[in-house]
């Protein structure tokens, strides 16, 4: 019996799929590196209780040599690309951008596994941003693409390249196409975190309104954490493919303000503004997706409900800002003592 300890390379660590990827990594027994880009501004809160457990190395999707030296220096058996220009509303203002890290950068490091070891088994992070104008409800590994954004259309080059090279070279490389995901470490620029964090802000009387933008468009919203675990699933597999992983159930972002209000007890009819300048240039209308391949083949299922997450995300929030009410609260009473 091989006991050996398995090394996994994490791109785009600091982020939300990242943390939760490590987390799970670590209590698996892995040896987890996680792929930094040298910036002016590190930011390392998702990851920082994580301590010394994760080796951190300096790496840029945009820079083929660097993705070559990393994989020489820790030899992982496994690479979870997750590093990507990830905001949709972004890739508009910085479509090429958005081409260079979540398209060609899928190439970049694809081709430096080529060269260093072929034996690594690679997980691409594909999106339900792929299917855009979707012709068919719910979307499965075989559904069409029709992408509607600059991330969308990059995403579909970076899903199509990872196929590329499996089928070409002979590569390990499955893409995880995943539905919306979230949880209490979700970007603040993201619409479900927005909404559980304005909710918190009005229930501790920090605000009073939240400005959205659409709230008809449906999403198939999961927790970051489940879908996590089904990126690992893929990579023991020992055949690579493709998977859908989703809940299979679509809410409207209606329902996902309607759901985080009534747990924090309010009425979003007093609170929710609505703003045209918040639509996007063109919108995805309603995504669901169907899981059937991955539940069957990888024995995936979900654990947390939708209900669950939303009231998860708000419950975070209301206590992440009342820590910050409190210190600021005592920081004034000692800067009131000390006249």
């Amino acid at each position: 019996m091989n006991n050996r300890q398995k090394t996994a390379l994490i791109t785009g660590i600091t982020g939300q799929d990242g943390s939760y990827l490590a987390e799970f990594l670590l209590s698996k027994g892995y040896r987890v590196v996680g792929m930094l880009r040298r910036l002016s501004l590190e930011n390392y809160g998702r990851i920082e209780h994580l301590g010394d457990q994760l080796e951190l190395s300096q790496g840029d999707l945009l820079d083929p040599t660097s993705l070559e030296a990393i994989l020489r220096q820790y030899q992982p058996d496994e690479v979870y690309n997750l590093a990507a220009m990830s905001f949709v509303p972004t890739s508009w203002n910085q479509p090429v951008l958005t081409g260079e890290f979540t398209g060609l950068g899928v190439t970049r490091i694809l081709d430096a596994i080529r060269i260093v070891n072929r034996d690594i088994r690679f997980y691409q992070a594909s999106s339900s941003e792929m299917f855009g104008s979707v012709p068919e409800t719910p979307q499965n590994e075989l559904t069409r693409f029709s992408p509607r954004s600059p991330y969308g259309v990059a995403k579909v080059y970076g899903h199509y390249i990872t196929v590329n090279y499996r089928e070409s070279y002979g590569i390990a490389a499955s893409s995880g196409i995943l539905f919306n995901h979230e949880s209490p470490r979700r970007g603040l620029e993201f619409f479900p975190r927005k909404v559980s964090d304005g909710v918190a802000r009005i229930k501790l009387g920090l605000s009073d309104e939240l400005v959205l933008g659409n709230l008809d468009a449906r999403r198939d919203w999961g927790f970051a954490g489940d879908y996590v675990r089904a990126m690992w699933l893929m990579l023991q597999n020992p055949e690579p493919r493709d998977y859908v992983v989703a809940m299979g159930v679509s809410h409207s972002a209606r329902d996902l303000v309607d759901a985080a209000f009534a747990h924090a007890g309010l009425d979003p009819g007093k609170h929710v503004r609505f703003d045209p300048a918040l639509l996007r240039p063109a919108d995805v209308d309603h995504l669901v997706g169907d899981a059937s391949k991955a539940k069957a083949e990888l024995g995936w299922d979900p654990e947390v409900s939708f209900e669950e997450l939303i009231q998860m995300m708000v419950d975070a929030d209301v206590e992440r800002l009342g820590r910050q009410t409190d210190r600021l609260s005592q920081a004034r009473v000692r800067a009131l003592e000390a006249i």
